[in-house]
């Protein structure tokens, strides 16, 4: 498994993008991601913070429907 890196919320979002999630809205410090997948939608919460935690970044990654190695080419 790749050891995954220190990213903040900005790098995480950009990253998503270009996956095709868009932000659909901002409540607080917490970015609400979307994509249209198949006939659903897939929402992927972002905590706006300048370091996410390792086990937050999972579980957005494992989210988002990618691996972490798809994750880091998207970097």
């Amino acid at each position: 498994m790749a050891k995954l890196p220190v990213v903040s919320a900005g790098e995480v979002i950009q990253a998503l993008n270009k996956k095709g999630f868009k932000k659909i809205r901002q409540s607080g410090s917490h970015i609400a991601l979307q994509k249209l997948e198949e006939g659903r939608t897939n929402t992927v919460i972002v905590p706006d913070h300048r370091e996410l935690a390792k086990g937050t970044l999972r579980a957005i990654i494992r989210k988002a429907g990618l691996t972490v190695e798809d994750f880091l080419k998207l970097l």
